[in-house]
């Protein structure tokens, strides 16, 4: 049975897909879409479970799998075919999000890329709800092409030691079939209207024309990849271009800014659960901090007023009733009369007026209250001291955790440093560090051509300008 709309999505179309499953997939469907029967050598993968938002009850984590090649639609056939949906990812992170027992969202990625069609709008999604919710991505073992689009969007990006990023680049198939049509003995003629309506077509030999215009759709989607993830990832776009599309893996993926640290993916769980232990009490130990100095303000304020108005008492004493009190107040406010000098109407009869209840008024000592007040506002600062250097404290926890050297937490709280001198002595050992050299190269197989070997310089010095390092 031929499937020519998967010919449709393989050729003439550009695709964020690294090459080399480029060429897994050509010769997996092959002849199911009426192309080279006699590359079609290997099997189709075997049928995987739709994947799952899986939740973690003790850490708040959801862990959303990217995995397989990446479509648009799978129209149905992703258990059979490898494929995932971006609406399927997408409809994950919105289960997670709207979930609130999950406090942080992982991207388990495993992809070698897909379709340029849809994964710049799920990326951004990433980001936005990364607003909401810490979101992280670990490649275990690949993110290339459009997976690495939707993992530059995470906040955080981890790669095993085996793993890989990259592949930034677009890539467009057309396949000339027109031998073998004459082979076949067939010969298509295409009757259409309109200059540009045939073109691409696999029956004939692309044409100069249709050739310039692909070129300009990939070069116009590799403008937009390269700025898309130089925004996510923080970096200049000139560092992103200088990958010229290669493959990154295990501390290369780091020194190139692709990726911020090495890890499995259980350790990304275990360090995420971490940092979102520190969040929340970061979080709670804030809103304690507002609700108590919310509370004292309100006592303060409630204390001055209660001062006020006993001072004016004992200043003021309460009317006896005489025909004094309705003169009016410093010529502003008329004072109200009590109901027992009221004169009632000629109308009406005379009925006897009910006593006022005397207000008895309670001297408050002006020095007293004062000196009250002063103790609840300094027990208020010590308390919002207390909480600001937990706070710091569990800050620097969070940044050495961050930079893999939790050893060095109890030497600077010891030592009483602030978290802005541990950040800069934390940057300053990790430019220090020796530099670990990689023994696999994205372009090994072509070390033996010196132009590819000036490319790879070209590449290492754009690395050291975009990390400063001499």
């Amino acid at each position: 049975m031929l499937l020519p709309h998967l010919a449709s999505r393989l050729y003439g179309t550009p695709l964020l897909l690294a090459r080399s499953k480029l060429d897994i997939i050509l010769a997996v469907l092959g002849a199911r879409i009426g192309w080279n029967e006699s590359q079609t050598v290997l099997a189709l993968p075997q049928a995987r479970a739709s994947p799952q938002s899986v939740g973690s009850n003790a850490a708040g984590i959801a862990v959303v799998p990217v995995h397989g090649s990446l479509v648009r639609r799978s129209m149905a056939l992703d258990a059979h075919s490898g494929l995932t949906s971006y609406g399927e990812i997408a409809s994950m992170l919105d289960e997670a999000v709207s979930d609130p027992a999950i406090a942080g969202i992982l991207l388990d990625i495993d992809s070698p890329g897909g379709e340029a069609g849809g994964v710049f709008e799920l990326s951004r999604k990433v980001r936005d709800i990364n607003a909401i919710k810490p979101v992280w991505a670990v490649a275990s073992d690949g993110a290339y092409s459009a997976a690495y689009a939707i993992a530059s969007a995470a906040s955080r990006v981890f790669v095993t030691e085996t793993g890989g990023v990259g592949s930034i680049g677009v890539i467009a198939m057309h396949v000339d079939q027109s031998a073998r049509d004459a082979k076949d003995g067939y010969r298509f003629t295409a009757i259409s209207a309109g200059d540009l309506k045939n073109d691409l077509s696999p029956h004939e030999p692309i044409n100069k024309a249709a050739m310039t215009r692909l070129q300009t759709e990939v070069d116009r989607l590799y403008s937009l990849f390269v700025e898309h993830v130089a925004t996510m990832r923080g970096v200049d776009a000139k560092a992103i271009r200088a990958t010229e599309a290669g493959l990154f893996f295990g501390p290369d993926a780091v020194r190139s800014g692709l990726a911020d640290a090495l890890a499995s993916p259980s350790q990304a769980l275990s360090e995420f659960s971490a940092y979102l232990s520190v969040q929340r009490v970061q979080k709670s130990a804030a809103r304690v901090l507002s609700t108590t100095a919310g509370a004292m303000t309100a006592t303060c304020i409630s204390n001055q007023q209660e001062i006020h108005m006993n001072q004016d008492s004992a200043s003021n004493p309460v009317s006896t009733g005489s025909a004094d009190t309705a003169a009016e107040d410093d010529g502003k406010q008329p004072k109200v009369l009590p109901a027992s000098v009221i004169p009632a109407a000629p109308s009406d009869p005379v009925v006897p007026a009910t006593p006022a209840t005397p207000v008895i008024a309670v001297p408050v000592d002006p020095v007293v209250a004062s000196e009250q007040i002063a103790a609840a506002s300094q027990a208020a600062a010590s308390q919002a001291a207390a909480l600001a250097a937990r706070a710091e404290a569990l800050t620097i926890a969070e940044l050495c955790q961050l930079a893999g050297q939790s050893q060095r937490i109890t030497g600077f709280l010891a030592q009483g440093a602030t978290s802005a001198q541990v950040r800069h002595s934390l940057l300053a050992s990790r430019a220090q560090s020796e530099e670990i050299t990689s023994s696999i190269h994205p372009d090994a197989a072509l070390k033996a051509n010196p132009v590819n070997a000036s490319d790879a310089g070209a590449l290492m010095a754009a690395v050291k300008r975009l990390t400063q390092k001499s």
